[in-house]
């Protein structure tokens, strides 16, 4: 979308319609909440549909691209499962397998981590990584967890009462 010079380089999402903030963050950016966000009465298959719907996507490929986003965290047979049935670690995947079937170009991270054991955490950071490096996928995550960031981040910020404290570029 060009802004007011004509330029599509640089949007100014507060001048944007309400409609339009609204369809970047379905398209284009994945949430990952610290508390997941699932809806409760629905399967984890359609909580993984939910954003392709808003998108207008049919069906069919809904069912397929959610499968295969539920399978890549290991959730496959899990698939038909409400999240009261699921464990924190698999409601947690559920999420990001939601936050990543839209195929966004920002993920947004809150301890995406916070809820699995470290086993999972490595496998699904070595997941997000995958897709940096081939989706060109940024992400931005928070995390309290300073071994976690410095073995899976390019750029470290340190912040301490809203201040940014330290930067680190990690070197590959």
């Amino acid at each position: 979308m060009p802004d007011r010079s004509g330029s599509t380089s640089a949007i100014t999402l507060a001048r944007l319609l309400a409609s339009d903030r609204a369809r970047i963050r379905n398209q284009r950016i994945g949430f990952v909440f610290q508390n997941f966000n699932l809806l409760a009465r629905t399967t984890a298959l359609e909580n993984v549909e939910l954003p392709m719907l808003y998108k207008g996507i049919e069906a069919r490929e809904r069912r397929t691209r959610a499968l295969a986003a539920l399978r890549a965290p290991g959730l496959g047979e899990r698939a038909d499962h409400q999240p009261s049935q699921l464990s924190g670690g698999q409601q947690q995947r559920v999420a990001i397998a939601r936050a990543l079937v839209n195929r966004p170009a920002i993920i947004l991270a809150d301890e995406p981590t916070g809820n699995l054991d470290s086993t999972r955490a490595h496998e699904l950071l070595k997941l997000l990584r995958e897709m940096v490096n081939h989706d060109s996928l940024t992400i931005l995550m928070v995390t309290h967890d300073h071994e976690l960031a410095t073995s899976f981040a390019d750029r470290i910020i340190q912040m301490k009462d809203g201040k940014v404290m330290k930067q680190t570029m990690n070197a590959e």
